[in-house]
Parts: structure tokens; sequence; C-alpha cells
């Protein structure tokens, strides 16, 4: 499977879309929204541009994705104004995804964020340093590899996708094509011990490419901030990312009993996933030697239940609209709804007996 040409958040505004389902996402991202402000102070007082480059890398194109930029464009006009007594510098902020995401939802709520800045200036900001010199241009492609001209970027954030692998990990299978990890989709108790080696491989080439990649184009004493899924310790089998995996699999094999699934389908289908632990990303980080690493910490989002909905129904929805695009290629879209039914009992089951405890990564690093 062609990860690049299938893999996407499901687009639009409907109920199953991500716009709607990236409630989990969001309060990640509020939770260290303070180091990521710090963070582009720190960026933008060092270099004091007059145009200065954003990008947010996996942007997907949910509510999160403008409301990120519009708190960033905040704090550095704010900066200007305040602590260098100027005006503002221009920005130019560059949105990425796969060619297959929704760029189009973004687009359409561009008129609404330029309706934001023109309020915004309008209210008495416009002598202490705002200005409407904003340039917001879509930029897709993997960034497991370049996007951008060298030295042109000055921050780069990034929030829930450097966990996506480029593809499925080649070593999974043999030389007859068949898979060697029959009895999961991601690593488990039932994994032969060469599988989660090779997932890791896998993300180890990942990230040193995007970190030699960014690393050319940011400017020197850029930074970045990047928020990624991972696991506590080296114990890959645990009640964290890992156990969401487990579930899945277990509502595919219910499926399987319902005559709705195909044994020989799950047998072959893996996930292009890898949560890593603190030291795996610092072994990455250090062997690729092109940015210190100022910041790695783990933190845990609260969990809360919207109104109605049990918390096993809330997983199950942010899920599928991450993962359908994957599954429906590969099983067929007819199992769908059943399937996220199925998922969500599970977890809410699951949730009854013991807690779950998906870790979440930040990591600050700057170029030299």
């Amino acid at each position: 499977m062609d990860v690049e040409k299938v893999f996407h958040m499901t687009g639009g505004v409907g109920e199953t879309s991500y716009s709607r389902n990236s409630s989990l996402q969001k309060k990640a991202s509020e939770m260290v929204k303070h180091i990521t402000l710090e963070t582009v102070e720190e960026v933008y007082l060092a270099t004091k541009p007059k145009s200065i480059g954003i990008a947010d890398l996996g942007c997907s194109s949910g509510p999160n994705t403008l409301s990120n930029i519009k708190d960033i464009l905040d704090k550095i006009e704010g900066t200007s104004s305040n602590k260098l007594k100027q005006s503002a510098p221009e920005f130019r902020v560059f949105l990425n995804d796969l060619p297959t995401n929704d760029f189009n939802a973004i687009f359409q709520a561009l008129p609404e964020f330029h309706q934001w800045l023109k309020q915004k200036n309008g209210s008495g900001h416009e002598n202490k340093g705002s200005n409407s010199n904003i340039y917001v241009a879509a930029y897709p492609g993997s960034f497991y590899g370049r996007l951008f001209p060298d030295h042109c970027l000055h921050f780069i954030y990034s929030s829930y996708s450097l966990h996506w692998l480029s593809k499925v990990p080649r070593g999974l299978y043999d030389e007859q094509g068949n898979s060697l990890n029959k009895n999961s989709i991601y690593i488990s108790e039932n994994s032969p011990c060469e599988v989660s080696k090779v997932y890791f491989d896998q993300f180890k080439e990942d990230l040193s490419l995007f970190l030699q990649s960014r690393s050319d184009e940011l400017v020197s004493g850029g930074k970045m901030v990047l928020i990624l899924l991972g696991r506590e310790g080296f114990n890959h089998v645990d009640r964290g990312n890992a156990f969401f995996w487990k579930i899945l699999y277990q509502a595919l094999t219910n499926l399987i009993s319902k005559g709705e699934v195909e044994k020989e389908k799950l047998d072959s289908y893996e996930v292009h996933f890898y949560a890593p632990c603190k030291e795996e990303i610092e072994e990455v980080a250090r062997e690729n030697g092109c940015f210190e690493v100022e910041r790695l910490e783990m933190f845990e989002i609260e969990k809360t239940i919207g109104k109605g909905i049990s918390y096993g129904t809330m997983v199950a929805m942010t899920v599928r609209s991450i993962q359908e695009s994957m599954l429906a290629h590969h099983f067929g879209e007819t199992i769908i709804q059943g399937l996220f039914k199925e998922y969500g009992r599970l977890v809410d089951e699951e949730m009854a007996k013991e807690e779950i405890r998906p870790i979440t990564f930040l990591l600050v690093l700057r170029k030299p």
C-alpha cells in the first residue's frame, strides 16, 4: 500500500470528519501551548527577521490548524510591540500535509481567518506593531524529505504527525509477501521479536531524514516544536498507545467471526505507526547531529467525555477520523461503521477493567 497516496484524515466537516473529531489533539496542543509560544518568541528575539517563515507540518484540515497559527502570530506581534517597540515582521506561513489532505477545508476557513486579522487590527492594535502582511500557502508532500528552499524557515511546528511512518516497514514481510506479524497489526505480545526492531529501524530512518531535511530549511538559531505519541519505557507491550492497536485488532477479529472480514485480509494488514520511547528519540537526535535537544518532556492528556457519549465512543470516533482511509482501502468501506462501533465497545470494556494511558512527547529542537 502506498501510504502517501492513500493515507489522510477524513476531510470535510461531517460527523466522522477529522475536523469534528480532533478534540484530543487540540487538548494536547493547549497543554503545551505555553512552551510552543515561548519557543516562537525565543526564535524571533534571537533572529529579528524582517520576514519570518513558519511551517506547520502535518497540518491536517480541522480547526486546530489555523487556531495554532493565530496563537503564533499573536505572540510575535505582541513581542514586536512590547519588547522590541517596532512593527511586526512579514509572516510567511506554510501549511503542509500529504497531497490527499483536504486542503480545501483550510482554504474555505481563510476568509474567517482574514476577518479575524482585520478585527484585531481595527481594535487599536495597528499602532502597536500589528500588521496584515501575512501570506498563507499550502505545501502538499511528505515531510520525510525536502519541502522548502534552503534557510527559509525560522520556526517549525508539528503536532501528532511524526509517529506516522512513511511506509509500512518492508521487513514485516517475507520474500513471498507474507506477514511475519500475522496475529497483530502492530507490536504486541504475539509479535515475533524481530517485529519491534523492524518498526524502530523504519522510525529511525524516517526521523533522521526529517531532521536532516528541516536542518537544511531552517535558518541558524531556528527551532522546532514537535508533539508525537510515544511510550513510557522500553517495553512495547503496555496499556498505552500500543494497546489501542491491540483493541483494533480484536475488533477486526470479531468481524471475522461474523463473516464480514476475511482472515487473510487481516493477516496482511499492518499499521504505519511507531510509538518511540524517550531514549529512542534521544538516540536518533544524537546520531543525526543536526539539532540540539532543548526539551524532551512526556505528558498525558486528561480524559474527558463529551455529552451523551462514552470515552470508548470518543476514542473510536477519533481513530476512525484518522484511520478510515487506510482501513477502507484494505478491507472495504462496508465494514467501517460496524468496526468502530465494536472498537468503541471494546475500549469501554477495557477501561472498566483498568486505565489505558497513552503517552505523548513534546520535543523542542534548535538548529545551531
